[in-house]
């Protein structure tokens, strides 16, 4: 006779089927368990396909997790899922067929393609640069860096530092971005505590001295023996503020002021830190001997760790009336190498338009041959005030 089972907890008698007792409503399953048995897993959420929204492929699945209602978009492994595969890769700019490999060259006519630094442009309250990589380097060695503020009584101030790295220095292009990055990282401060700006821009150059010094610390040893040359470059900078503007600079790029009267003579603000300068300051050459001489562009004061002197030069000028600062490398004053001929290539509105003059100054040493990375910056001065008619906004391509 089969034996009667009885309910834990009310000892009413329950039939061999029975999950829950009628009597009390006890959890027989829970108390049939053997003893230290974990109670059972929750059960799995269930999922339903539900027909997806116009233009969608997903399967939807609902579920509760511990903070409540949660929704899970699967895929559906059937279709393709937009954004899944990986992007189209760019074909080459010059046989338009090939596609561009991790260390930007065409598979399959091996161009070189156009890298971010290759071609820049930017225009920042009143102060315009562009630089570009020319016609017959592999890669833009130069850099620049642009920046406003106010001095302490409130006048408007620019700054504006152009670096070209010494192709023949190991990291050039990591050098000139450093030291213009670092010089008006040096230079805004100061001049916005009441610092001089001669003695701002002297300070500054030593600061992006020290900043590409200290890149051939980083230099692996085996890359050291390698490349006989620390990471180096030129720089010339520029501060236009209130009646005056300064310029400052090591190495063999220039400043040049360009008056809005054409009439009245334009002038090199600056002296190169070369072979041919010092041939002819110590009266050896003259300077059309000097420049056609092979070493003329051999560069006597650079910034980095093996330079063999460290002076920087600063000087400032109070013109007369209205024009433009131009900093530059010798990408472009190789094709406008004296104050005048740079003035004769300048559009008449430079001050008013300095990006659409730094784009001319590029373009014309490009027709010119772009043997060389091209820099240039415009800085028109008077600084304009707020109250000024506004220049253009930033710009890139």
């Amino acid at each position: 006779m089969p034996q009667t089972t009885m309910c834990p907890e009310c000892a009413e008698p329950l039939e061999p089927a029975d999950k829950f007792c009628d009597a009390c409503g006890a959890d027989l399953a829970a108390s049939r368990r053997p003893e230290g048995y974990p109670l059972a897993p929750p059960a799995e959420p269930e999922a339903y396909e539900l027909a997806p929204p116009a233009g969608e492929s997903d399967t939807l699945a609902f579920g509760l997790g511990t903070s409540g209602l949660t929704q899970a978009r699967i895929a559906d492994p059937r279709i393709e899922q937009p954004g899944t595969e990986p992007a189209p890769r760019p074909h080459c700019v010059a046989c338009e067929v090939g596609t561009i490999d991790a260390d930007g060259y065409c598979e399959h006519c091996g161009h070189a393609q156009p890298r971010p630094r290759d071609h820049q442009e930017v225009e920042l309250g009143g102060v315009a640069a562009v630089t570009d990589r020319g016609l017959r380097h592999h890669r833009n060695e130069d850099a620049f860096a642009l920046s406003t503020t106010a001095l302490p009584d409130g006048t408007p101030s620019v700054v504006a530092v152009v670096c070209d790295g010494v192709s023949s220095a190991y990291r050039p292009d990591d050098a000139s971005e450093t030291a213009a990055e670092t010089a008006v990282k040096s230079l805004v401060p100061s001049l916005s505590r009441g610092v001089r700006p001669e003695e701002a821009m002297r300070e500054a150059l030593l600061v992006a001295a020290q900043a590409v010094a200290d890149l051939a610390a980083e230099t692996p040893e085996e890359e050291s023996r390698r490349h006989h040359n620390a990471p180096a470059c030129t720089c010339v900078s520029a501060v236009t503020s209130g009646k005056t503007f300064t310029v400052g600079w090591i190495g063999d790029s220039r400043a040049y002021w360009i008056p809005d009267d054409r009439s009245v003579p334009a002038a090199r603000l600056t002296e190169d830190d070369s072979w041919a300068e010092r041939m002819v300051s110590l009266g050896l050459m003259t300077q059309a001997e000097a420049y056609a001489d092979e070493r003329a562009h051999a560069i006597t004061g650079w910034l980095g760790a093996d330079a063999v002197e460290l002076d920087p030069h600063t000087a400032s000028f109070e013109p007369d009336g209205p024009g433009v600062v131009v900093v530059c490398t010798d990408g472009l004053w190789n094709y406008a190498e004296s104050a005048a001929e740079l003035a004769s290539v300048m559009p008449g509105d430079a001050r008013v338009r300095p990006l659409h003059c730094a784009r001319t100054l590029v373009g014309v040493a490009i027709d010119g041959g772009g043997h060389d990375n091209i820099t240039v910056a415009v800085l028109p001065f008077p600084v304009a005030r707020p109250s000024d008619p506004p220049f253009h906004h930033s710009s890139t391509r």
